[in-house]
């Protein structure tokens, strides 16, 4: 009955049918199960639960959601309506359709006599409270009650559900009495030999009741017709609690102590909200993620199929100077900007940063979750493992390097016969080509899917992928800075027969796979970018692909968690999508596309989304615009670029600046900085040549004077920003940086033509001479033999129209890490050329610079240590 009503009405309804043999914890999964699926807005336990073991029925029936609780029989919505909470609350059907019934005679309930004959939790006790709130003076009767004819006898409303077939007499009723008979009894009667009747002797009663329901046809269908009403309300209380960028959030205030304390001991001050309550206030459905304890999770990416129609939020990047060897302070002010247009100006606000490599926290870096009162946190996860991404890529690179050894060996140890039956061995006496395997095959333009039917010159193309050793650009990579990795011999052992080779290890962060994973835009796409990584070159001059070497649906099923994004917080409890990290140098610097497509959607129109590109402007920005946005499709509002003086003074001819303060910081001297104010006219430039506003975000140190602080400010102003704004984010937290998003909110409303800064068709000499001449301001640039003998090659392999991401040194706007300031008259030398045509990009190499850091004197592991009473971690910055 129920399921015929749902389908008459719309309301899509499933029976879930469980054996007789299921058990309380398998009844409960199945409950928890819908609880979970969004799709899902009303949930009905049909009791009695006919099982053949013992089955606590309360407690099946409290672990339905109460927002999903249509019955209304959960305690939560029982004690609502004890409590009189009517309106926030579901109200069981039985007694909510007597309600109806009673409201239809026109007789006013308020000071009227209430009998309830019953005090079942289905009829009575939720029947005696409603009509208690509606103002009627109530009495509940049961088994027990003396005199029940008499009780009854007083009632202008009689409602019954006690079970007991035709026990009220007509002439127990008062005359002119509303008489709601709720049972449903079986007895003895003819033709069938059986009849339904209800608790009132119906033939009796009905001369002398104003109005009297029928039994059956009468209480049954406004019960049907109640669970319908209550599943719609459910359906719409969650469209209006989830709709799109209304948020919910409570933030966090902070207790700015003076000093500043370090890092850390902010971190551990602020509590954090539990995770699952912090995706709900953004509008994430539990079933979208996966909680990684109580401060992370993962996203699922069926979020943005559900928010597809949602319109987009704001997008902004925060870039910055050409920095110094300690950073600008870009990751802070990414998160003092959020924490600012979030908790300060009441808009939604998400921040999008990379995951940090491991190697640099406990090499020579430190921590990189931002500073001060301007944090992500917990800075021990988040500098940490997370949520085991990056161990993922190194699991998948290592095994496409091992793929590669392993595949030349067997190739120079074993006839093409033996190879093929190998590859393609007998299976029950039958050989059958993997997908991957057919892929091939169709690659080689062999139409063919039966391999007895594969020629001899057929078998050896399919089998011989004929890897040039001297070809290969695939490296292994390890999360650790290790200087001793940059180069090794491999195949040493005597089980390799002799087959040893030259190679290397990056840095994990370098991985290609952490490029294709920031560049992803879906799972179907990073599985297709996957299986395009060039890997090598074969003796006759084709690329060899991880598809090539069979092992690409591998990578995907060990990419298949880490391609979905972590969600942390800041300490005002703003959202933070923690993913990827690609290196900022070989590859493009910024973290994942679909971080910011999630929060985009989840911000709503008005809300904002603040990602960070690495390094300069000329850097991290270009590549920003040129290979992350071109694959996103995404059109950015605003860039913020973050300045310091000390990083300004260096520019115009001041000392190198390190972990030491030098004196010469300290002393005010704006001739000094004016003269390196050039650099961030620079940027500036470079950020108007894409057509997005620039705000600049001066970065205040305790050092520097109001003066220096307002000529910055003034000279950002000339150079064409749109605004300079000083910001004390990392000592003030988001209230240090308030300014700055107003002068970010304003920027946004104005027009924007974002452009990029090249065509892709054109060839790449003059791709990398565009970027060279505009953003670096080089006269020209000049391949060296490597460099054009790889334009040749990747021209003939189809790859000329990939864009271009340069790989030089962030130190400087040229290729010499010491010329400071805006350097002119220099050429831009292009030492060789590298493709990433799985992430979608060439990476011309200037200069030389390493791919795996080295560990310093004295690294950061001396001040690292776990206290094992506490659990807490020590010397994390």
């Amino acid at each position: 009955m129920k399921l015929k009503a749902a389908a008459e009405i719309g309301i899509s309804a499933v029976h879930v049918k469980l054996p007789r043999t299921a058990t309380e914890n398998e009844v409960m999964h199945r409950v928890m199960e819908v609880n979970e699926d969004s799709k899902i807005h009303g949930l009905i336990v049909q009791l009695p639960l006919d099982s053949v073991h013992t089955i606590n029925t309360e407690r099946i029936i409290n672990s339905v959601a109460p927002e999903k609780d249509v019955d209304g029989l959960t305690s939560i919505n029982a004690g609502k309506l004890a409590r009189g909470d009517l309106g926030d609350c579901f109200i069981p059907c039985t007694p909510n359709g007597c309600m109806e019934l009673i409201k239809q005679t026109g007789v006013s309930l308020a000071g009227k006599r209430a009998v309830v004959i019953g005090r079942s939790k289905i009829v009575g006790a939720p029947m005696h409270d409603l009509l208690l709130w509606n103002h009627a003076t109530v009495l509940t009767c049961h088994s027990k009650t003396a005199d029940l004819a008499s009780e009854v006898g007083k009632a202008d409303i009689l409602v019954t559900g006690i079970g007991k077939p035709e026990m009220v007499r007509g002439e127990w009723l008062k005359d002119g009495a509303i008489v709601i008979d709720c049972g449903i009894n079986t007895i003895a009667g003819m033709p069938s030999g059986k009849r339904i009747v209800g608790d009132v002797h119906y033939d009796s009663a009905k001369d002398k009741a104003a109005f009297i329901t029928p039994v059956p046809g009468g209480v049954g269908p406004m019960t049907v017709a109640m669970l319908m009403q209550n599943t719609v309300l459910s359906a719409k209380h969650f469209l209006q609690a989830q709709e799109p960028g209304k948020w919910n959030i409570n933030y966090t205030k902070l207790n700015l102590q003076r000093p500043v304390p370090s890092d850390v001991t902010i971190s551990r001050s602020c509590v954090p909200k539990p995770i699952e309550c912090l995706a709900k206030e953004v509008g994430l459905f539990s079933d979208e993620v996966e909680l990684y304890g109580r401060t992370k999770a993962k996203v699922q990416l069926k979020t943005i199929d559900r928010l597809q129609a949602q319109p987009d939020g704001k997008y902004v990047v925060v870039t910055g100077i050409t920095p110094t060897p300690l950073g600008e302070g870009k990751s802070t002010t990414t998160i003092g900007l959020v924490q600012a247009l979030g908790a300060h100006l009441k808009l939604n606000a998400f921040a999008c940063v990379r995951q940090p490599s491991q190697g640099p926290t406990f090499g020579i870096k430190g921590g990189a979750a931002g500073g001060g009162y301007s944090q992500v946190i917990p800075m021990e996860e988040f500098n940490l493992h997370l949520t085991g991404d990056i161990h993922a890529i190194t699991a998948a690179n290592n095994l496409v390097a091992a793929a590669i050894d392993a595949r030349m060996f067997h190739e120079a140890t074993q006839s093409d016969k033996a190879l093929f039956n190998r590859l393609v061995p007998l299976t029950e006496g039958q050989r059958k080509f993997s997908p991957v395997q057919i892929s091939r095959l169709e690659k080689l333009g062999i139409k063919k899917t039966d391999p007895s039917m594969l020629t001899e010159e057929e078998i050896t193309r399919f089998v011989r992928l004929d890897i040039d050793p001297e070809s290969i650009t695939w490296q292994r990579v390890l999360d650790t800075n290790d200087r001793f990795l940059r180069k090794i011999t491999i195949g040493q052992s005597p089980t390799e027969k002799g087959f040893t080779r030259t190679a290397q290890f990056d840095i994990t962060v370098a991985s290609e796979i952490m490029a294709v994973l920031a560049l992803t835009t879906s799972l179907a796409d990073m599985k297709e970018r996957l299986a395009k990584m060039v890997v090598a070159t074969s003796r006759s001059g084709q690329p060899v692909t991880t598809e090539d070497l069979g092992v690409c649906g591998a990578l995907t099923v060990l990419m298949r968690d880490a391609i979905k994004p972590n969600l942390m917080q800041t300490l005002e409890g703003n959202p933070v999508f923690v993913h990827a990290g690609p290196f900022a140098n070989i590859a493009h610097g910024n973290s994942s596309i679909l971080a910011d497509k999630i929060a985009l959607k989840l911000v709503g129109p008005q809300g904002f989304v603040v990602t960070e590109a690495g390094f300069g402007a000329d850097i991290g920005m270009e590549k920003f615009f040129n290979i992350k946005c071109r694959n996103s499709g995404l059109k950015p509002h605003v860039v913020v670029l973050v300045a310091t003086v000390r990083a300004l003074k260096m520019h115009g001819g001041g000392p190198t600046v390190s972990l030491r303060i030098h004196w010469f910081e300290l002393l005010q001297n704006l001739v000094l900085l004016e003269a390196g104010c050039s650099n961030m006219r620079k940027q500036v430039e470079n950020a108007q040549l894409f057509g997005v506003p620039v705000v600049v975000a001066v970065n205040a140190f305790k050092t520097d004077t109001k003066a220096e602080l307002d000529l910055i400010c003034k000279l950002a102003k000339e150079a064409g920003a749109f605004d300079a704004v000083h910001c004390s984010h990392w000592a003030d937290g988001g209230a240090g940086a308030a300014d700055l998003a107003r002068a970010v909110q304003k920027a946004a409303d104005l027009p924007n033509s974002f452009k990029f800064l090249y065509d892709v068709e054109l060839p790449i000499v003059d791709k990398i001479r565009i970027i060279a001449q505009k953003i670096y301001g080089a006269d020209d640039i000049e391949l060296l033999p490597e460099a054009q003998h790889k334009v040749e090659l990747y021209s003939k392999q189809g790859f000329a129209s990939l864009p271009i991401c340069m790989a030089k040194t962030h130190l400087s706007l040229s290729h010499d890490a010491e010329k400071k300031g805006v350097p002119t008259g220099f050429v831009l030398p292009i030492r060789d050329i590298r493709a990433s045509v799985g992430a979608g990009f060439l990476y011309p190499l200037v200069g030389t610079m390493p791919t795996i850091p080295g560990l310093p004197t004295r690294p950061c592991f001396y001040d690292i240590d776990l206290d094992t009473e506490s659990g807490e971690v020590h010397g994390l910055f």
